[in-house]
């Protein structure tokens, strides 16, 4: 191939605990005066409703960066 090289992007980590599904409706049960589902959001404690993990940091030996 001739040219430049097109630049490489880098795609976010998704999230090991939630699969990139960071946030989900749970019913609490009854409905309210509309008829609907009373609900609540609960998000991933791990990546805090992102859906991406955060890097991680490398140590070497000996306690030096």
């Amino acid at each position: 191939m001739t040219g430049p090289t097109p630049a490489t992007t880098t795609t976010p980590r998704i999230c090991p605990n939630c699969d990139g599904f960071a946030s989900a409706a749970i019913t609490i049960g009854g409905r309210d005066h509309r008829g609907q589902l009373r609900t609540i959001t609960a998000d991933c404690p791990a990546c805090r409703g992102t859906g991406i993990a955060p890097a991680r940091v490398l140590q070497l030996a000996g306690g030096r960066a």
